[in-house]
């Protein structure tokens, strides 16, 4: 029996992102009140190189893809969603904004989290009590963040639509008709989003930074940002873990930080978000119907 393949999405600016193993799909609600759909295959390089199928190097290797991905249908829905009196994104804006995030994130949560803990070595005590204050000021970081941006009015609107295409996975999961009615009952919080997969990646490098001797504090932002793609991955190999076996005790107290943080990067969508992110799963479905059809009527 074929392993059945957990799809997962994006939210996108007035749109939603699909993507299903080989196939991807974009939803956009256009300015004029009309939903574009765009769709293409998608390739893994592990398909090339398949000792990146192997355990941890897989999950670098997701999240590498997923991120490139990620970038591609954010730059389409923030082109499409504008009104014809604005510019869309120039190639060079959009890495200029790009790197501007990248920079953000690795002052938030690895230089102010690992400089702040390593002054505060005196007070608090070296080795697991240090790193111990280092995970907590970054995870804290991280939800103030969230709490801060989930007040601008675009960024709510992009957590509306993350928590359409929560909706819709869930619906498509429980084998139900792809409706607006069907998705709108079940929750926006889901088990394999983003968001839990970071908290837990910074739950995990409390463990493995406190394996590390730091000497200094130089050697010690090198080691973190050094480790972070080994946390990734390992994150990758839990999170993969506990989708399988979400009935377990053990698995429900793991995921529920995760659901709980959610509750800040999800906010109820209106019927019409949901409706996008209806699109742009069913666009996924049929491409991979089209796809597999080919497959049977090409020549042996």
């Amino acid at each position: 029996m074929t392993k059945k393949f957990q799809y997962g999405g994006q939210a996108l600016i007035e749109g939603v992102m699909m993507r299903g193993a080989k196939q991807m799909a974009i939803a956009v609600r256009r300015p004029s009140g009309d939903i574009l759909v765009e769709s293409s295959q998608i390739s893994s390089l592990a398909e090339k190189l398949p000792l990146l199928k192997l355990p941890l190097l897989r999950g670098v290797l997701a999240l590498v893809e997923s991120l490139v991905i990620g970038v591609r249908a954010l730059t389409f829905s923030a082109n499409m969603a504008v009104g014809e009196e604005e510019e869309e994104l120039s190639k060079g804006e959009l890495a200029l904004t790009i790197l501007l995030a990248i920079g953000l994130a690795v002052v938030l949560f690895i230089i102010i989290p690992t400089t702040a803990a390593f002054y505060l070595k005196g007070f608090v005590g070296g080795g697991v009590w240090q790193n111990l204050t280092e995970g907590i000021i970054r995870i804290t970081m991280f939800v103030l963040y969230v709490i801060v941006i989930s007040r601008i009015k675009d960024i709510q609107r992009v957590f509306q639509y993350h928590g359409a295409e929560h909706k819709v996975i869930h619906a498509y999961e429980a084998g139900e008709e792809l409706t607006v009615e069907n998705a709108k009952r079940h929750s926006s919080l889901h088990p394999r989003c983003g968001t839990a997969f970071l908290l837990l990646v910074m739950v995990l490098t409390i463990f493995v930074y406190s394996t590390l001797q730091t000497p200094n504090l130089m050697f010690r932002v090198v080691s973190r940002l050094a480790l972070l793609p080994l946390i990734a991955g390992m994150g990758y190999e839990i999170l993969k873990w506990s989708s399988r076996h979400t009935r377990s005790p053990l698995v429900k107290l793991l995921i529920t930080p995760g659901l709980w943080l959610q509750r800040l990067t999800t906010r109820p969508p209106d019927d019409s978000q949901v409706e996008v992110a209806i699109k742009a799963m069913e666009e996924v479905l049929n491409q991979e119907k089209r796809a597999e059809k080919a497959t049977l009527h090409q020549p042996a």
